[in-house]
This record gives structure tokens, C-alpha cells and sequence, in this order.
């Protein structure tokens, strides 16, 4: 019989970390003025005209026309998540939360520019796909209830 005890407890170390790289992307959001001020309009027009499907082109060329509001709603996304991952606080609400940013992080960046080696395809997912797939694990697993807020009574 597997040791669930144990398993919870890597679990539970795999949210914590994970929920330490959002509070790092979240700092250097909030703490500098850069994103906000031109570079989520700079990631966010190379999605456009290079990596995102086709459909999604339009969902991202609207939040380009309210850039530093969606900017800062990026990086308060990220906080959030960061500290519910960290805290194990409502972490089954922002398991889903996480999965549906780096789903929409997947739909932004899934196409290679032409002339782009075919095997770089799903390469250019690594940075997305484990970290959707981790955040459907938090969520299936109830994560926070190990090392978390959310312990159970």
C-alpha cells in the first residue's frame, strides 16, 4: 500500500514551490513599473502577430486596448495564486484559477513563428503544460489540506 502520508507531503512541498515562482513573477511585476508601462503590451503584441491560435487573436488584441488595467490584473492573478499556494489557503479554487491562466498562457504562445523546426512545437509548451497539469494535480488532490490553511477539521 502506497505511503499516502508521504505522497500528501511531496504534494503539498510541489505547491509550495510552485507557489514561490508565482510570488517571484508577481514581485516583479508589482515592484517595477516596466511591465505595466510597455511590457505587457510588448509580450502581448508578439503573441499576437507570432504565437497564438488564431481564434484567441482577438481576446488578446481587446485586452491590449486596456494594457496597463490587464497588466496589473496579470500580475494580482499571479499573487494570489502565489499565496494560496504558499499558504495552502483556498487552494482548490486557485488550482483552477492557475490552470486557467496557464491555459490562456498555452493559447497566447502555442504556434512557432514560420520556419520554426517542427520539433520545437510542443517544446515551446514546456513552460506552460507542466505547470497546467500540476495545478489540476493541486486541485484533484485537495493540496492544501497537507502543510496548508485549508487542513481539514
Amino acid at each position: 500500500m502506497p505511503d499516502t502520508k508521504s505522497s500528501s507531503r511531496s504534494m503539498a512541498l510541489a505547491r509550495i514551490a510552485v507557489g514561490i515562482m508565482f510570488l517571484f513573477f508577481a514581485q516583479y511585476k508589482l515592484m517595477h513599473t516596466d511591465f505595466a508601462n510597455g511590457g505587457y503590451q510588448k509580450y502581448v503584441t508578439g503573441y499576437v502577430e507570432q504565437t497564438s491560435v488564431s481564434f484567441y487573436k482577438p481576446v488578446l488584441r481587446l485586452t491590449l486596448r486596456y494594457a496597463f488595467f490587464f497588466a496589473y490584473a496579470v500580475a494580482v492573478a499571479e499573487l494570489l495564486i502565489g499565496l494560496s499556494m504558499v499558504l495552502g489557503f483556498w487552494v482548490r479554487v486557485f488550482s483552477v484559477v492557475g490552470a486557467l491562466f496557464m491555459f490562456n498562457l498555452a493559447l497566447a504562445t502555442w504556434r512557432l513563428p514560420p520556419g520554426s523546426a517542427p520539433w520545437k512545437y510542443l517544446g515551446n509548451q514546456l513552460e506552460t503544460i507542466p505547470l497546467f497539469l500540476l495545478f489540476l494535480l493541486f486541485f484533484t488532490h485537495n493540496a492544501g489540506t497537507t502543510l496548508g490553511l485549508d487542513k481539514q477539521k
